[in-house]
């Protein structure tokens, strides 16, 4: 199976770059999720959704967390994307990994699962897009003083 890694160097502490995963006003803040549901702890779930409308949410990705350690390390199974215009597609897995490094951390993740067929193809190479802007910008919030 095929999976999307990104490694970013940041000048933060790894407490606070896995708080920007879990945190939902640091969600809305760095990665525009408008609603989410986190509960931080081994068999929690992990919900987020974004393009909220009166018609509905656009895109959601939910799993249930299978390792929470706030100062170190982020990873959620049997993560599930559900988008309206494509199949539900899952299940994935998602590592968000902060080990500290200098004078910062260095933020791994990998989201893998991916199969190779219908949506699946389009939806990585989004993923494979997106994953590389999304680190940048959660660089940018985290070095910039916010979260």
């Amino acid at each position: 199976m095929k999976k999307v890694e990104v490694t970013i160097n940041i000048r933060a502490k790894p407490e606070r770059i896995i708080s920007a995963f879990t945190d939902a006003k640091k969600l809305l803040d760095w990665w525009g999720v408008e609603r989410s549901l986190i509960e931080t702890k081994p068999g929690g779930l992990y919900t987020l959704a974004w393009n909220i409308s009166n018609k509905g949410f656009g895109y959601v990705s939910t799993g249930i967390i299978s390792e929470y350690q706030r100062d170190q390390k982020l990873v959620i199974e049997k993560l599930v994307y559900l988008n309206p215009e494509r199949s539900v597609l899952g299940p994935m897995k998602l590592i968000v990994e902060a080990k500290e490094k200098n004078d910062g951390s260095e933020l791994y993740l990998c989201q893998d699962g991916y199969r190779e067929s219908g949506d699946w193809d389009g939806y990585y190479e989004a993923v494979h897009q997106a994953w590389p802007v999304v680190a940048k910008e959660l660089k940018k919030y985290l070095e910039e003083g916010a979260g």
